[in-house]
């Protein structure tokens, strides 16, 4: 039999494969595995690299969060982050770690920062009311706060006429 085993990966090369990956970007345990086992990496040998790379401290899902929320912060809502976090199936005290960072945020204050970028004006009829604020709430924004959103801006601009 060869080096590489019962048809996967040697776990050197899944070790090197695994940090080259991280070395471009964080991971998350989960999602890392992944990756690896779709390269034809063997899952025992998969677990014993992760659990090798966490002891290292090269792979953390507290580190994944932190970074996932500090590049979605301002562009999507709490609710979307966390999504998100659950999607790459991030362990809920990690997420809840991470989240403290956005307890000062003011979300309606995020939400209508992001509205004047990318529309800046009042809607025009009832359509693009809806269109404004399902763009909103696709960002992970409820209802009430895109609403509160369109409220202002329609309040703003009713004073300057």
């Amino acid at each position: 039999m060869s080096a590489r085993g019962a048809g996967g990966k040697s776990g050197a090369s899944i070790k090197a494969t695994a940090i080259r990956m991280l070395a471009r970007r964080e991971y998350g345990r989960v999602e890392l595995g992944e990756r690896l086992i779709a390269k034809g990496a063997d899952r025992d040998e998969v677990t014993k690299t992760l659990d090798w790379l966490q002891h290292l401290g090269y792979l953390s899902d507290a580190r994944f969060a932190q970074a996932m929320v500090t590049q979605k912060a301002g562009r999507y809502g709490k609710r979307a982050i966390v999504h998100a976090l659950k999607q790459k199936q991030i362990a809920p005290d990690a997420v809840q770690d991470a989240l403290a960072a956005l307890a000062g945020n003011d979300e309606l204050a995020e939400a209508t920062a992001l509205w004047q970028r990318k529309f800046g004006e009042p809607p025009k009829d009832e359509r693009d009311k809806a269109r404004q604020v399902r763009f909103l709430m696709a960002r992970g924004y409820g209802m009430s706060v895109a609403l509160k959103v369109l409220r202002s801006a329609g309040a703003k601009t009713d004073a300057a006429e």
